[in-house]
């Protein structure tokens, strides 16, 4: 019997490696990431794996990978970018990239992929952030672009009844990005304070594994310090 097939972006790394991990068990996953030797490493560990290297941010790109999935049974989008800047110090180039990647990547991979979705009653299940329901200072292209990520899925999940979307909202976890972020900030990298990728995965495998009867539009998942 052929399992069903997830699809994870994001996946080299982090979160989205996370997620790959919790659903190897049950599900085909097809690892989506700009690094092919971290995606490999990650399909190493897994019974049922492929690996998709290439940036879904750009258009030609997004069609090709998008192609070679006739079936989608779960499509995550984990991938993301964050620039921790005051808005006077934020380029033109910096809200570009932030959106680029953070939501038009989301959207067009997922009207891409609409056909394999609707036909599998897929769940899509968007990876937000704490900065996409209550913006703070020096967030503001990050915090924008899961706004509008947050009314993408919103959207989304009230045009196409077929499938289940959920919106995931994790505050602070103990990842190479949040490494990133911490510098930003002039702070340091506590992991012992932040969630574990592998605690978000938790809450994701459980939104994709409920039963038919149930949809989770939303989790909101917050370190417990």
């Amino acid at each position: 019997m052929q399992r069903p097939v997830a699809v994870i972006t994001g996946a080299s790394r982090g979160i989205g490696a996370a997620i790959a991990r919790a659903l190897g068990s049950t599900h085909r996953v097809e690892l989506l990431g700009r690094d092919a030797d971290a995606l490999g490493s990650v399909a190493a560990e897994l019974p049922d794996a492929g690996v998709h290297a290439g940036d879904i941010a750009e258009p030609e790109t997004a069609a090709e990978l998008a192609a070679r999935f006739p079936r989608v049974d779960v499509l995550v989008h984990s991938a993301g970018v964050a620039e921790i800047l005051p808005l006077a110090q934020t380029s033109y180039a910096s809200w570009e990239r932030t959106m680029r990647v953070n939501v038009l990547a989301v959207a067009e991979f997922t009207r891409l992929l609409l056909p394999a979705l609707r036909e599998n009653h897929a769940d899509v299940v968007l990876i937000n952030s704490g900065q996409g329901r209550n913006a703070s200072p020096d967030w503001g292209a990050y915090a924008a672009s899961k706004f509008a990520l947050r009314a993408y899925a919103d959207v989304l999940r009230a045009e196409e009844p077929a499938l289940r979307v959920t919106t995931v909202y994790p505050g602070r976890t103990a990842t190479e990005m949040q490494r990133g972020v911490r510098a930003a900030e002039g702070q340091d990298f506590e992991p012992e304070q932040y969630l574990r990728p592998e605690s978000v995965a938790d809450a994701v495998r459980t939104a994709v594994t409920a039963g038919t009867d149930a949809a989770i539009p939303e989790i909101v998942i917050r370190p417990n310090r």
